[in-house]
């Protein structure tokens, strides 16, 4: 993946000292480099007859709607609290400096449905597992997660470990 992975920018010290960002918006506008990323996530999930993809805002959105549309799924905005208009299911979690809660519609996953979370970085993982924890209670079968970069010295895969974990850059 040393291909795609030339396609990520790197800012040192943003959005504060000591932190590596890792930009994907250098890899978006390649139009090669992004139709491989979305191939190679559609090749590792094509045969699970995914029904939906459950898109982590914000960066999540871009990569899971090009992936839903390669395999056919619907999609599910997973937001930040607030920002959906209709009934939704919540799901707190751990930051390292306090909670955040995320959000998505009640009616947006119907038992047994087939989900994929998708988001652009798995980092520590307690995103991911929030959202785990909400396509559990709407029933779902959550098939696996889903993201363009991990960075793997933040042991994301820990708190979602048991679920099939995919992603294709690697730092």
């Amino acid at each position: 993946m040393d291909d795609l992975k030339k396609l990520i920018r790197n800012i040192p010290d943003f959005p504060k000292k000591g932190i590596m960002f890792r930009d994907i918006t250098t890899l978006l506008k390649d139009g090669r480099g992004f139709a491989r990323s979305i191939d190679l996530l559609a090749r590792h999930y094509g045969g699970k007859r995914i029904s939906k993809i459950a898109c982590i805002e914000s960066r999540g959105f871009v990569v899971g709607s090009a992936l839903a549309y390669k395999l056919g799924a619907g999609v599910v905005l997973i937001r930040k609290k607030g920002k959906l208009p209709c009934k939704t299911l919540k799901q707190s979690y751990e930051l390292e400096y306090g909670t955040d809660t995320l959000e998505m519609h009640l009616d947006a996953i119907k038992p047994g449905e087939r989900v994929l979370v998708v988001d652009d970085l798995l980092a520590t993982g307690g995103t991911a597992r929030a959202v785990a924890r909400m396509i559990e209670k709407s029933k779902g079968a959550l098939e696996g997660m889903a993201f363009l970069i991990e960075l793997t010295a933040l042991k994301g895969r820990g708190k979602i470990a048991g679920y099939d974990v995919y992603s294709i850059i690697k730092y």
